[in-house]
């Protein structure tokens, strides 16, 4: 069953979320960017906030693909306890050297996440190296929210694909960008483990307004009957 995975930016929209049954609580400050990233003392309270009663996904920002910047972001990111941290393959540097640097973690056991951005059209054969560097799941985003949601920006075909390559690799995997309740019924055709949302929860659909808790459940009910379909 595809759960449902809703970006928050504060105490206040986790226990939102948390309210209406949401499977994961992602952390992001939309004002951002694609991937912004929250204040690490925000984090840690809105864990011990959830305590445990949803994972906690958190993305360590827009930051370039080069090693120690990356490695090091990660690093004080797993400080915070959360279950998930999300990393955004931005187009250009050293994506090769990022993984093999993060490799190193794999003894900690740090659950790892690839967010790449479809409208960059990335190079799919890089799900295997994120398997072989101990990632544990592969997402598909959008990096820029004014081309539309992902059904928009990428051919049914490709995410597809995208979908059956990870699930071989046993890599969690996950589709966002810009997503409106209208793409869930095509999406979880795919069985994707979640679709992640959050301007569709937002007031006016403005991914850095405020959540709107008729939104989200509207979302929460939508999910539920795609995967009962």
């Amino acid at each position: 069953m595809t759960g449902m995975l809703a970006s928050v930016n504060s105490v206040d929209e986790a226990l939102l979320v948390l309210s209406a049954e949401v499977d994961i609580i992602d952390l992001k400050q939309p004002a951002l960017g694609a991937l912004g990233a929250l204040d690490l003392d925000d984090i840690k309270q809105i864990v011990a906030v959830i305590a445990g009663r949803r994972p906690v996904s958190a993305t360590i920002g827009d930051l370039p693909m080069q090693p120690e910047i990356v490695f090091n972001a990660v690093q004080l990111m797993a400080e915070t306890g959360v279950d998930y941290i999300k990393i955004g393959f931005f187009p250009g540097n050293d994506w090769l050297g990022t993984l093999k640097k993060l490799s190193t973690l794999v003894p900690q056991k740090q659950a790892l996440i690839a967010v790449l951005f479809a409208d960059t059209q990335p190079d799919l054969t890089i799900l295997a190296t994120l398997k072989a560097s101990g990632f544990v799941g592969v997402m598909l985003d959008t990096m820029d929210k004014q081309q539309g949601s992902l059904t928009q920006v990428l051919a049914a075909e490709q995410i597809a694909t995208f979908v059956s390559q990870a699930k071989e690799l046993q890599l969690l995997c996950g589709l966002a960008g810009s997503l409106r309740i209208s793409d869930i019924p095509e999406l979880i055709a795919y069985h994707p483990d979640y679709l992640g949302f959050r301007g569709a929860l937002c007031q006016e659909h403005n991914r850095v307004g405020q959540l709107n808790v008729q939104a989200v459940r509207a979302i929460k009910e939508a999910m539920q009957a795609g995967s009962m379909s």
